[in-house]
């Protein structure tokens, strides 16, 4: 190839000077153009000119005072222009508002790597910007003031919910025991009130006249009984078979009531009894189990006597004539009550049967089918009623 220029050369670098020496001899493969020949910067407005050598990089990345021969060292660009130097591989990334100190350059002979500079943890630079920093603040109640107030608050706390619930209890205890309290004295009255009936109330209050049994008959059938006999109130000695008495000693004997009734046909008699007994509470309900458990209700040497008033249809009412009875001991009141029925013509009964089975349907005994077991029971039943309604209103009279 000739040192003189050639017309591709000419085309290659339309602007580029004839180097020193030959003239019009371009450069040669090797050469490097020395200080002193590199040529001043040229403007882009200059005339005559192009604006800018040919570079692989578009104008935008290059200075606008940079050399058209070749890129050059950045360092010696920014040397000679003063302007900053274009951007290259080698040139570090920073942070556009970043400066620290002792930032590496291109001539620094560490290994390319990550900036130290860059990490969060690096300090800031003096009168620069910085890193967002990040920190989260101690929740309320935490540390020793925060540790000591919140743990006096749950103390406070756990103790007034004590006091609350203590209160509570208390209250519910009281509140208990105040309602058995007064549940205890009413009933207490109510069982005193009864003991006193048998000469605070009017006979025929206790044993009325006339005694309506609706459905107390066999098959539902009702019964009317009316009264042919009130016997004088006295003890208990000759009312009740021996064996009979010395089971109901435990409970006393206060006083006894008993008046003899006669049905609507006057086929029938029955006498009803009210023991008032001398025992409490506890003393009725030990009795009233006895009588359950050993079932001495149902016992026929455990009879009561009957009432026979001369001159009337019981005049022949005795011990062989009882054909079925009842005996019920009330626990709300200190009174035995029972019953005891049989034939008005004076007919005998070799085995009495007890009321709660001569009653029942179907059976075959002789007292079952006159029903004598309705009559001793039905009858009882309603001069229980009338005693427990009249203990419990005692000044109240029936109309």
């Amino acid at each position: 190839m000739s040192d003189d220029a050639s017309p591709a050369a000419s085309a290659r670098f339309p602007d580029a000077p004839p180097t020193a020496g030959r003239p019009g001899a371009g450069f040669r493969r090797g050469d490097a153009p020395a200080a002193a020949d590199a040529p001043p910067a040229v403007a882009p407005s200059q005339p005559g000119t192009t604006g800018s050598a040919w570079s692989p990089f578009s104008r935008a990345r290059m200075p606008e005072a940079a050399p058209r021969r070749g890129l050059g060292h950045p360092g010696r660009v920014a040397a000679v222009t003063g302007a900053p130097p274009a951007w290259t591989p080698a040139a570090p990334v920073r942070h556009p508002d970043f400066a620290p100190s002792g930032a590496r350059t291109a001539a620094d002979p560490r290994p390319p790597g990550p900036d130290p500079a860059l990490s969060w943890s690096a300090p800031p630079a003096p009168g620069g910007s910085t890193r967002p920093h990040v920190s989260f603040a101690r929740p309320e109640g935490v540390g020793e003031a925060g540790r000591g107030d919140g743990g006096r608050g749950r103390v406070v706390a756990a103790a007034v919910s004590m006091v609350l619930g203590l209160g509570l209890v208390v209250g519910a205890a009281t509140g208990s025991w105040l309602a058995g309290d007064a549940a205890g004295a009413g009933e207490r009255s109510a069982y005193t009130a009864a003991a006193g009936l048998w000469h605070s109330v009017p006979v025929d209050q206790l044993f009325p006249p006339t005694v309506t049994g609706r459905g107390a008959g066999p098959g539902g059938a009702d019964r009317t009984w009316t009264r042919i006999a009130v016997a004088p109130d006295g003890g208990c000695a000759d009312a009740f078979d021996p064996l009979l008495r010395q089971v109901l000693a435990p409970v006393g004997c206060s006083r006894l009531l008993r008046a003899t009734y006669t049905d609507a046909t006057q086929s029938y008699v029955t006498t009803v009894g009210l023991l008032f007994t001398t025992a409490d509470p506890a003393a009725m309900r030990a009795l009233d189990t006895r009588f359950d458990k050993e079932g001495l209700a149902r016992r026929t040497d455990l009879l009561p006597r009957p009432y026979a008033a001369p001159g009337t249809a019981a005049a022949g009412f005795g011990d062989r004539q009882r054909a079925s009875w009842t005996v019920s001991v009330l626990t709300d009141a200190p009174v035995v009550v029972y019953a005891v029925s049989g034939w008005a013509d004076g007919r005998t009964v070799a085995v009495p049967q007890p009321a709660a089975e001569a009653a029942t349907t179907g059976a075959t005994t002789a007292p079952a089918q006159a029903g004598l077991g309705n009559e001793a029971k039905g009858l009882a039943d309603r001069v229980e009623r009338g005693l427990r309604t009249t203990a419990a209103s005692p000044s109240e009279r029936p109309s």
